[in-house]
């Protein structure tokens, strides 16, 4: 799992909470909405209607942060009541907002009214229908499939119970064939149940998507980007086409060294490599595998959990140096509270959710981070990460509600990635945890590591939503569903079921994101962002070297740039957010191409002689 902040965005504040909202008030057609849809609006009410709702909705987030904070990290039946009851007050309140803010569709307003309209309206993640049986029966498929998946596991052969996190363990770390087949066969079958609830929500969330004025659902997610649904689909293509043969080379790698150990009839050296043998219940990264393809003589010369141990960093000394990280780009030290009330490590007590996150609970200055953190280098980095969240909650604070939240959804988490990216050598050596950089022959590992976690993921993060926009449109029918997801991996990964997989499975469904109802496209854009984002910064702290090798410790310039971009939020379209930082509106991949540039050319000799390709 990866490490997340806790949005305020108001589309995840309904997610949690059943991610269903109705396009019509349920009350009857007497209500103060109706009355008022009877009349004219103006464009002065519309400033009204903006102005007061933005101060309901702020003082409704601090309760909902609250009750969410502590069933978080106290719980019981009683807290995950309390959060339950403020996330359902939360969605009640935004789904009467969404349809007053309708009112206003056809009423010339100011550009800034606009946008938070819009903000308050493109907050729905399912749309239900205005038909009242329809909205609750939506809601209860939403909430049964969410159940499904996290009741899923599998009974082995001799009784044994596993859950998905010991079944993913078992495939992070074994090396036979068989008992990882096992795993991922054992939890991918867990999905097909959720097939038919999942087809009638489709049904019933592009009833809902076509109502509101959407072709359908996938649309919908798609209008949520400042720019028209279809071109925002191309240009995925047209940044996933830049990174294809990066990609493409290491997947070549990969695959022969995996039929090294495996066997050619195991792991042919002409066709997609088996999902389950990545490390991965979902082949989606495959770090777990680093030992199975590392370069010989890979090993940089030091181990930062090592390090962190031996210049005595306890766990709050690890979080007292990613803070100097940002103060030293001139950001202003997080507030006392964050010290007092944030959760460093697992208490003893009580049970806590460990997955790191980071929290921004009233606007202001309210900010923690939630971690049970271990005294290694991965979670040295995971710190950073989750403190870049923070900072950017804080930027953003004087901003309306509508707009506390990143420029667009994949700026959060590119945002808390770009900084972990300056987590280099040469930092560990100006914060005198390393005696001395590496030289350049080590690098070559270090590329390979995060390569297999950050260029694997790619085609991953793009083929889950092309999945169900294929879905939403009706392109993929539903006796289709597995046919296409399967050649969906295919085509953009070069992975394949390890058996044969038929339409009674579900395999779409064993990824959480997809009977949540979760966007996808966002991890996508975020990992193509973070190292456009650290290029630029790299540039304007006058970094001249690889920028692999590049850390902005210390640029009091840029840091400026940085926070100069954090401060609009949500504010402006997220093509000004980029443009401010990095010169130009377009997303640009060549940033990751330049970044793994020594990795491409290692890969490139490895692979001479190979048949590279599916």
């Amino acid at each position: 799992m990866k490490p997340a902040y806790q949005p305020k965005l108001l589309a995840l504040v309904i997610a949690a909470a059943l991610g269903v909202t109705a396009c019509t008030p349920a009350s009857n057609p007497s209500s103060n909405a109706n009355q008022a849809a009877a009349k004219p609006a103006t464009a002065d009410e519309a400033k009204a209607f903006v102005a007061k709702a933005s101060e309901e909705m702020a003082a409704l987030l601090i309760e909902a942060q609250r009750a969410d904070w502590i069933a978080n990290t106290y719980i019981t039946e009683d807290t995950e009541a309390l959060s339950a009851e403020a996330n359902e007050k939360m969605t009640e309140t935004v789904v009467r907002m969404a349809n007053e803010a309708a009112r206003f569709n056809g009423i010339e307003v100011d550009a800034d009214t606009r946008r938070q309209l819009d903000k308050l309206k493109l907050a729905l993640t399912l749309a239900a229908p205005r038909d009242k049986a329809k909205t609750a029966e939506l809601a209860d498929i939403v909430a049964k499939l969410n159940a499904m998946y996290g009741k899923g596991k599998y009974t082995k052969a001799d009784g044994t119970v596993m859950s998905l996190g010991e079944m993913s363990a078992v495939m992070a770390s074994s090396r036979n064939y068989d008992e990882q087949l096992e795993m991922w066969k054992g939890w991918h079958d867990t999905a097909a149940p959720m097939k038919p609830l999942y087809i009638r929500q489709v049904e019933l969330a592009n009833e809902g998507a076509k109502e509101l004025g959407y072709a359908d659902t996938g649309a919908l997610w798609r209008s949520k980007y400042d720019m028209d649904a279809d071109a925002f689909a191309a240009e995925l293509d047209k940044q996933w086409n830049q990174v294809k043969p990066l990609y493409q080379a290491l997947h070549c790698h990969v695959r022969a060294k995996l039929s090294e150990k495996y066997g050619a009839d195991k792991v042919p050296l002409d066709k997609p490599i088996p999902a389950h043998l990545l490390g991965n219940m979902w082949a989606q990264s495959w770090g777990n595998i680093y030992d199975l393809v590392a370069p010989e003589n890979s090993d940089p010369g030091y181990d930062v959990t090592k390090l962190l141990a031996e210049k005595g960093y306890d766990e709050l000394k690890m979080v007292k140096g990613a803070e100097g990280f940002f103060t030293s780009l001139g950001f202003a030290p997080l507030p006392e509270t964050f010290w007092t009330r944030s959760q460093f490590v697992k208490p003893r007590d009580r049970d806590v959710v460990c997955h790191a996150s980071a929290w921004d609970l009233d606007s202001k200055d309210d900010l923690r981070i939630k971690m049970c953190i271990e005294r290694t280098g991965e979670e040295f980095a995971v710190i950073h990460h989750e403190l870049g969240h923070n900072f950017y909650q804080r930027a953003y604070k004087n901003q309306p509600v509508f707009y506390q939240d990143s420029a667009n959804d994949g700026f959060h988490e590119a945002i808390g990635d770009t900084i972990a990216l300056s987590v280099t050598p040469k930092y560990l050596k100006q914060i005198g945890l390393l005696e001395q950089v590496p030289d350049e022959s080590k690098d070559i590992g270090l590329l390979m590591k995060m390569a297999l976690d950050k260029v694997a993921f790619l085609p991953f993060g793009l083929m889950v939503d092309q999945w169900r926009w294929q879905v939403f449109s009706g392109q993929v029918k539903p006796e289709q569903y597995n046919e296409a997801w399967w050649q969906l991996r295919e085509k953009y990964q070069g992975v394949s079921a390890p058996v044969a997989r038929s339409e009674a499975d579900f395999d779409a469904a064993a990824k959480f994101h997809v009977p949540a109802n979760t966007p996808y496209t966002r991890y996508f854009l975020a990992h193509i962002l973070q190292f456009q984002f650290h290029k630029a910064l790299c540039g304007i702290a006058k970094d001249d070297g690889p920028i692999h090798r590049c850390s902005i410790y210390g640029s009091k310039e840029a840091g400026t740039a940085l926070n100069s971009m954090l401060e609009m939020g949500a504010s402006k379209p997220w093509q000004d957010a980029l443009q401010s930082l990095t010169g130009k509106p377009e997303m640009d991949s060549s940033a990751i191409l330049d970044y793994f540039a020594p990795l491409k050319a290692y890969l490139d000799e490895q692979n001479k002689g190979r048949n590279c390709g599916w």
